[in-house]
């Protein structure tokens, strides 16, 4: 659906409403605030359970940040874990801000799902919805947020339904993403083993023993340090695992 009213207007038509370092509410045009470390502050909305919800509200633990990203739904929440299993997002906040456009019904405005920072210092704006459940109104707000990305130089991506393989391997994974599973001398064994392209379970036998190293292997692929493919097969003895290399992208 397009856009209503704003085609051919710049960053002036659209302001932005979040909450500063000062955890102060601010609105401000785009043109002020495009530059502003999004990642870094808190988000605009409280996410908020109410009767006859089509989905439940739950939290995520971000590995990234380290904090608590409120979701909306599960759905949400599995996307915050594939953004955090991301090496290439180095920043990450839900409900960062409210964007707010012009229209012929009146000022309109919608509040997008994620904002990321990238390790180059790219930002990607994220919506997640699948696409049975876009109505007009949802459709029009995804046009407004791509719309107000294309001019501050940011990437929008609407994301939806994932796959069943990649959800399981990332949430196997995520179990292992906490520190305790970190061995120095093992990760460095580890890293000169999968120098070359191994099966999972003979380079873990190679590094020693099996049972002990597992956990420090998977922690290596949580972190993107070991890479394998994750999206066509589950995690098992067979998969390859390789260290990873400049632009490696899982995500």
């Amino acid at each position: 659906m397009a856009v209503e009213a704003f085609a051919d207007v710049g960053h002036g038509a659209f302001e932005v409403e979040f909450v500063d370092g000062e955890r102060v509410r601010r609105r401000e045009a785009l043109s002020a605030v495009w530059t502003e470390r999004f990642e870094s502050l808190g988000p605009v909305r409280k996410v908020r359970t109410y009767g006859r919800q089509r989905s439940v509200t739950r939290e995520y633990w971000s590995t990234t940040m380290r904090k608590s990203l409120a979701c909306e739904s599960r759905l949400e929440r599995d996307h915050a874990m594939l953004m955090d299993f991301d090496p290439q997002v180095v920043g990450l906040v839900s409900q960062p801000f409210r964007l707010i456009w012009p229209t012929r019904r009146g000022r309109l405005g919608h509040v997008p799902d994620f904002f990321a920072r990238l390790a180059g210092g790219a930002a990607v704006v994220v919506d997640v919805r699948p696409d049975d459940r876009i109505e007009p109104d949802d459709a029009q707000a995804f046009a407004a947020t791509e719309r107000v990305c294309a001019l501050a130089g940011w990437s929008f991506r609407r994301v939806g339904v994932i796959s069943p393989v990649l959800l399981a391997n990332v949430r196997w994974l995520r179990g292992y993403g906490h520190p305790r599973c970190w061995r120095q001398e093992t990760a460095g064994r580890l890293l000169e083993v999968f120098a070359e392209p191994r099966r999972l379970f003979a380079g873990a036998e190679e590094a020693g023993d099996r049972i002990a190293v597992l956990p420090v292997l998977y922690h290596l692929l949580w972190r993107g340090m070991l890479v394998t493919d994750v999206e066509s097969q589950v995690l098992g003895p067979a998969c390859v695992v390789r260290r990873s290399q400049a632009g490696d992208e899982p995500w």
